[in-house]
């Protein structure tokens, strides 16, 4: 084992041992280096003004920008990685980067606080290489980062003007990939990471075996991936991990692959890396699930999906996580492992009650398995929220269906945030299989969603709006997937994907 994190600052290496596990990004940043460009805002991932950049090489020679939450974020995830703050972006004689001169250009800073995060969520994108076609892409590349004085006009305008100044291919930081990648390559090891301070533990194996063998070893370690959930029980509940089991470095938990009929998706695949990848294979979301594309541009912002994993989504058991709902309506079967045995079960069935999912002691999330629709099947996710960017679903529905010859043939229906679980709506399942597939239909089957769910209410939503919105959106399921949206228009309710506030306050 390796007592030592490895990773460069800028260009300068540092080598740090007998550190605290749980020691953030951002208090190493301003505690111990004195670099105070990145800020506190939130301590929790929401305002965007701790963000930095971690630079990744991949097996497939590419230099990875990723904009990340530094307060939250443990610095030995930095392990083999390269940290770009604010401090690093201009060139040694003071000319500053593009992006930099965009924001004094067009007056993108108004009282500053805010400001350095702002820089780096547009120098990741910058670096991403592809100049903003739309209002919206920008929009989605600041969606992590809040500001109270400028209006966020002037920085969207300095989003453009960057690419103007240069390109991305011809900024320092290109010509400097080389020697960059050269250095990441050098870090790189089989070994795993053992840090270590006054009795509490980090490991970061490297291999999969070597990940189940200490899981094994370990059953009370708890299991950190992008550590979205893990960071606030540290930044907000002050809580003491004296052992933590990291899946970072483990690169088979990473993968993601098409084998035909299914897609497999490792438990330490990122949003990012999944939704393009998904997005790629073929009919698998493209043409017949569209809306799980849509769902992850959703969930969290930029600096939260280049971390915040599609297993540990479904590992922490949340009934509010959002995927858990659109995977087993997709018909997902969860992989699990200890030591070397896999066992497999339908995901709906690793939730047993809140809190609570079938997961042996030594046993962990290794991957998911998505199958593939075919000819006559649909799939939709609603996501249900007081605001579009950034936020927890009062609740999230998805429906899957097979319908032949006007007969539905197969049906699977699950929410989040109507039960302590996800969980499916056997019941009304029950009632729709075998039925036409009509409105007639569909309005018999509703109130049978009372016997598959007694939802709570809370400051997200009440249980009458949460039963009532649960209702529409089988019935808009059937509008959409049915053509009879476009035929009747306005004719029959829905209830938008986006809920009004004061509905969800009704």
């Amino acid at each position: 084992m390796r007592d030592t994190i490895r990773f460069l600052h800028g260009d300068t290496l540092h080598e740090i041992r007998g550190i605290d596990p749980t020691l953030t990004i951002l208090d190493w940043l301003r505690l111990t280096r004195g670099q105070t460009g990145t800020k506190e805002g939130c301590a929790e991932g929401d305002c965007g003004a701790c963000t930095v950049v971690v630079v990744r090489y991949d097996a497939a020679d590419h230099l990875h920008y990723d904009a990340v939450n530094a307060c939250i974020r443990f610095l030995p995830t930095l392990d083999g990685c390269q940290l770009l703050t604010v401090e690093q972006l201009a060139a040694p004689d003071g000319t500053l980067h593009p992006v930099q001169q965009a924001m004094v250009d067009c007056h993108g800073s108004q009282c500053g606080f805010c400001t350095p995060g702002f820089v780096m969520s547009l120098f990741a994108f910058y670096r991403h290489g592809a100049a903003p076609d739309s209002e919206r892409v920008i929009d989605e590349a600041l969606a992590g980062n809040l500001c109270r004085c400028t209006g966020y006009a002037p920085i969207a305008a300095a989003a453009r003007r960057a690419f103007a100044l240069c390109p991305p291919d011809q900024d320092r930081f290109a010509a400097a990939a080389a020697a960059t990648t050269a250095r990441l390559v050098a870090l790189r090891d089989d070994q795993t990471l053992h840090v270590t301070s006054a009795g509490r533990s980090w490991y970061a194996p490297a291999t999969l075996a070597d990940f189940a063998a200490l899981a094994e070893q370990l059953p009370a370690a708890v299991i950190v991936a992008g550590a979205t959930d893990v960071g606030l029980w540290v930044t907000k509940q002050q809580r003491q991990l004296d052992l933590l089991l990291s899946v970072g470095r483990v690169a088979e938990l990473h993968q993601i692959v098409d084998d035909g009929p299914t897609l497999t998706i490792g438990a330490a695949a990122t949003y990012a890396a999944a939704a393009p990848a998904l997005a790629a294979v073929a009919p698998a979301l493209a043409a017949v699930a569209p809306d799980l594309g849509a769902l992850i541009r959703r969930i969290g912002a930029v600096q939260v999906r280049n971390v915040g994993t599609i297993g540990g989504n479904i590992a922490n058991g949340s009934p509010i996580g959002d995927m858990p709902p659109a995977l087993i309506a997709a018909g997902a079967t969860l992989v699990l492992r200890r030591g070397v045995i896999q066992r497999r079960l339908p995901l709906e069935d690793f939730f047993i009650t809140y809190g609570r999912q079938d997961r042996q002691p030594g046993e962990f999330v290794e991957a998911v398995i998505v199958p593939k629709f075919g000819a006559g099947s649909a799939l939709r996710v609603y996501k249900i929220t007081k605001r579009l960017d950034q936020d927890i679903s009062a609740l999230c529905g998805a429906f899957a269906v097979t319908v032949a010859n006007g007969v539905v043939t197969r049906i699977r229906i699950a929410f989040g945030g109507m039960a302590a679980t996800p969980k499916r709506a056997r019941h009304t399942e029950t009632a729709l299989i075998g039925q036409p597939w009509r409105e007639s239909t569909i309005r018999t089957a509703i109130p049978a969603l009372a016997q598959d769910y007694t939802p709570l209410s809370d400051w997200r939503a009440s249980a009458a709006y949460r039963a009532e919105v649960a209702g529409n959106l089988l019935l808009k399921f059937f509008l959409e997937t049915s053509g009879e949206a476009a035929r009747r228009g306005a004719e029959t309710r829905i209830v938008p994907t986006l809920a009004p506030l004061a509905a969800i306050h009704a």
